[in-house]
């Protein structure tokens, strides 16, 4: 109804038939007729608004919503609401409690599975994996870049990265509630929900490393770790920006607990910065033509060269193109 009204500029006067300002102003997401049934993407388009504008569905909309079933929508009509959602909600939790108030998270099996699933209280005492998962939402939409693609990775690596704790968690003898390799575990389980949203894969590629890797900020922080591991995760996960991201909403997604950055991230990234990895991979300084040049004869032996040449670079043993090539000589003087 909030769209179902007309400005008549001649005569000045508001043609509202449905009291779509009522609902405006009461924030009131109404259905306007039964035809809304002939589109059931518009469920979708509810669960975008409500995120946008912070919006409240009205009883009858929601009983509407939950006969309706996405199974023969394109692929692509359904994309692009879960993408307004993440580049344009700014509460994008409520969007995903509309979503499990009409009944549609059966569509969504890896969601679903968030509901009901523990956490250890003293890490997360807001409450369960989904409670946990829209607070990051949210944090996550208050820190957008405004950078689309950027932005649409993130949040989708922030809305995945806890997907394996469901499968993962249990009671320990103690009683505390355990998850280990979640992150790893979640890998999978986010690619089958991200694939049946979009054949994007360069998107679901460049998100899945964030879910694998969502733990590491903290981790290399607590152990200090060397140039050389943080050359490797930047190789792992694309670029060590986005990773932080995801690990500051996953920081900001337990209230009451703070927020603010336990010194991880920024660690993370002064280390990356120096190493000038920030927003980049590593890339392999020491080529193929290289090879030709030493004198090599091209096979199949140059693809082992190659990589060997790569670990070292990474584990920090040559830092430019001539330390690469004297690298490069000795291992094929050894052959």
């Amino acid at each position: 109804t909030i769209n179902a009204i007309a400005w008549n500029p001649l005569e000045r006067k508001l043609i509202d038939p449905l009291q779509g300002l009522r609902d405006l102003t009461a924030k009131c997401l109404r259905h306007c007729s039964p035809q809304f049934t002939e589109d059931p993407l518009r469920v979708l388009r509810g669960m975008q608004f409500i995120s946008r504008f912070e919006l409240q569905a009205a009883p009858e909309t929601l009983e509407l919503c939950k006969t309706l079933d996405q199974a023969n929508l394109p692929e692509e009509r359904i994309f692009e609401e879960w993408k307004k959602l993440i580049l344009k909600g700014r509460q994008i939790s409520a969007g995903l409690t509309f979503l499990a108030q009409t009944a549609w998270l059966r569509h969504y099996p890896e969601l679903a599975a968030l509901i009901g699933c523990e956490q250890e209280p003293k890490w997360h005492p807001e409450g369960d994996v989904w409670t946990h998962t829209g607070h990051c939402m949210d944090a996550f939409a208050k820190q957008r870049t405004g950078n689309p693609n950027e932005d649409l990775i993130v949040g989708f690596g922030v809305l995945c990265h806890d997907m394996g704790k469901p499968e993962t968690s249990f009671k320990d003898e103690k009683g505390r509630i355990r998850s280990p390799k979640h992150d790893s575990v979640g890998v999978e389980i986010a690619e089958r929900f991200l694939s049946r949203l979009t054949r994007q894969k360069r998107l679901i590629d460049a998100v899945l490393p964030l879910v694998r890797e969502h733990m590491r900020p903290h981790d290399l922080f607590r152990a200090k770790a060397s140039a050389s591991a943080v050359r490797k995760l930047a190789q792992r996960v694309g670029r060590i920006d986005r990773l932080v991201r995801v690990a500051n909403a996953d920081r900001a997604g337990r209230p009451p607990l703070p927020a603010e950055d336990d010194g991880a991230s920024q660690w993370l990234l002064d280390q990356a910065e120096q190493l000038k990895l920030a927003d980049s991979a590593p890339k392999p300084i020491v080529q193929g033509r290289h090879l030709i040049t030493l004198g090599a004869k091209p096979g199949k032996h140059f693809s082992k060269i190659l990589k060997s040449c790569f670990d070292a670079q990474l584990d920090g043993d040559f830092e430019d193109e001539s330390g690469g090539l004297a690298y490069a000589r000795a291992l094929l003087e050894k052959e």
